[in-house]
């Protein structure tokens, strides 16, 4: 009887050693280093799918001049369902047809070009937005000199605090966002709009990078990826030459510019999974410069994957 105790015990006890082996000897182990290599793996394939796209620069920059529901439709077409919104004067009537058209075609208004004074056409936008609960980016520029001395820095910047603050705080009573949007000058350096954003001091403030307006900033792309990427919102993408804003190629489709292998590869390792922007941008058919884009991203996606 003893001895039957005893086996059956025994028998217990190496079951459950086994058990605990090949949990944290053999599984826990393999787990890790399949864990191991999915962080460590390139995020091209997900960072660039269609569904992460953002179409950009293509209200006032389409030679087709569509309407608010034909581009909505549009969109729809190419698969595209994120869309940052700029716009001009004329456009100002079809604001709210803009929104509705969207809406209706399951397109997202993602952002929204958005004036650099909360004057009355500012407050104008929020109240449509809130109106349609509606809680798009708002995106908004500045400029300033760069060479600027530390005392006139200083100035400049008290005042684009004071300037970004109220857009900020009018923009938090409707549930948005504000992206300091990157255009040339002190404002559109990577050092400048963090150090920006530091004295705004907003919850609700962040960072828009456009690759267009960065064509100085090539040599050192990961280096300013790695700067932007805790505040960025949206990185707003651009087949990139070198010097290109300086040889009349500063709008380029994806896939044509001589940095363009590099740029893409820096974005993919950089570790960012927010939203990519593709533009127009041009006096063409806004249909076709985006699809032109989306097929240049494939190839270079494609060619960014292979050893």
């Amino acid at each position: 009887m003893k001895t039957q105790r005893l086996q059956r015990l025994r028998a217990t006890f190496f079951v459950l050693a086994l058990v605990v082996f090949v949990q944290y000897v053999i599984l826990v182990p393999f787990a890790s280093s399949i864990f191991s290599q999915q962080k460590s793996t390139p995020n091209a394939t997900n960072l660039f799918r269609r569904e992460n796209l953002m179409a950009w620069c293509i209200v006032p920059f389409d030679s087709q001049k569509r309407t608010p529901k034909q581009r909505a439709l549009m969109l729809k077409e190419l698969g595209i369902r994120k869309f940052a919104y700029d716009y001009r004067a004329e456009h100002i009537p079809t604001f709210e047809e803009e929104i509705v058209s969207l809406n209706e075609q399951g397109i997202e208004l993602s952002a929204w070009w958005f004036p650099t004074q909360l004057n009355e056409e500012a407050k104008g936008i929020l109240a449509l937005l809130k109106k349609h609960r509606v809680t798009p980016q708002l995106w908004v520029m500045g400029g300033g000199n760069e060479n600027m001395s530390p005392e006139e820095t200083s100035k400049f910047m008290a005042s684009e605090v004071v300037r970004l603050r109220t857009i900020a705080d009018a923009a938090n009573e409707v549930g948005c966002k504000v992206g300091l949007y990157n255009h040339g000058g002190w404002f559109g350096v990577p050092e400048n709009m963090t150090r920006l954003l530091t004295a705004i001091d907003r919850p609700n403030v962040g960072i828009v990078y456009n690759l267009h307006h960065a064509h100085a900033e090539l040599d050192r792309l990961p280096e300013v990826l790695k700067l932007l990427i805790p505040h960025l919102y949206v990185l707003n993408v651009n087949g990139m030459q070198t010097n290109g804003d300086k040889v009349g190629k500063k709008i380029m489709v994806i896939g044509e510019g001589d940095r363009d292998r590099d740029v893409f590869q820096a974005i993919d390792r950089s570790g960012y999974q927010g939203p990519i922007g593709i533009l127009n941008h041009t006096n063409e058919d806004a249909y076709s410069r985006l699809n032109a884009n989306l097929e240049g991203l494939q190839k270079v996606v494609k060619s960014i994957r292979q050893p």
